[in-house]
């Protein structure tokens, strides 16, 4: 058994386990549309979910992007913040409009 995303106009749609063979029937749909992933991201960079982007040309998956601001880090394929998430044990969340993490009181 293996991870398998469909994948329409490069956005993730349904996700499923099967075999290969099970892809190849076309029962789902036409096999070519389906992408397979492996969960711990060894393959395509990271896990498929639903919604997240199938970047083709780089043979990736990765979230949408979370805020404006953020940027693509084309190493991990993961969404960046302008500034790195405060290291002091608190918690925070993301402010856009100031671009900034806010601590959570």
């Amino acid at each position: 058994m293996a991870y398998y995303a469909k994948v329409i106009n490069n956005q993730v749609v349904q996700t499923i386990v099967a075999e290969q063979s099970f892809i190849d029937s076309n029962e789902l749909g036409i096999s070519s549309d389906w992408v397979e992933y492996k969960k711990d991201g060894s393959i395509r960079a990271n896990f498929a979910s639903i919604n997240s982007v199938y970047d083709s040309i780089n043979d990736v998956f990765y979230k949408q992007k979370p805020y404006f601001s953020w940027t693509l880090n084309e190493t991990t394929w993961e969404w960046e913040a302008p500034t790195a998430y405060p290291n002091d044990g608190k918690r925070y969340y993301w402010n856009e409009a100031t671009t900034n993490w806010v601590e959570i009181e």
